[in-house]
């Protein structure tokens, strides 16, 4: 076991709220009470999964990033201490054509808080959005960040793979 998740609160589905915020809670304070980092879910609940995270500051990923550009930087110096930080993860949907913020957000973060993903079988990346999505179509997703960035795409596999192995104690 390498991390605790994925949890967090998805808002988007008719779940009581707070039955998922004490699910949420107890799964961050055992990521903590393991020394594991969190993988966090955030649909349409952005205030209530940062007022968690600014709570008990576990470490982690936040998969399929789809906050703002300044929350993606208050989680990377938030969490900047060492080996204990809190990542964001981009997959297929940020190469999307509408994927305004989420340009955004890769765009302001520095490459060493970011993580990549692809979400299996859903939102395979442009050029293939519409196919079920698998591992090989990452490569999309890090040319894609390595576009916005104006650097290599093999830094861009290179150092999210980095920060993976670091994230998750490999």
């Amino acid at each position: 076991v390498v991390a605790v998740g994925e949890c967090g609160l998805d808002y988007h589905w008719p779940v009581p709220k707070d039955a998922q915020l004490a699910l949420f809670e107890a799964e961050i304070r055992l990521a903590l009470e393991l020394d594991k980092p969190i993988i966090v879910h955030d649909r349409q609940a952005h205030a209530d999964v940062y007022a968690l995270l600014k709570k008990y500051r576990p470490k982690g990923i936040v998969h399929c990033y789809s906050g703002s550009a300044e929350d993606a930087l208050w989680l990377a110096e938030r969490y900047k201490t060492g080996k204990d930080n809190m990542y964001s993860i981009f997959g297929g949907a940020c190469t999307f054509k509408g994927a305004k913020r989420a340009a955004k957000a890769i765009a302001a973060l520095p490459l060493d808080a970011i993580v990549l993903e692809t979400d299996c079988p859903y939102m395979a990346p442009e050029p293939v959005r519409g196919t079920r999505c698998d591992s090989s179509l990452i490569r999309y997703v890090g040319e894609y960040i390595a576009q916005l960035k104006g650097i290599s795409a093999e830094e861009v596999f290179r150092t999210t793979a980095e920060n993976a192995r670091q994230v998750y104690g490999l």
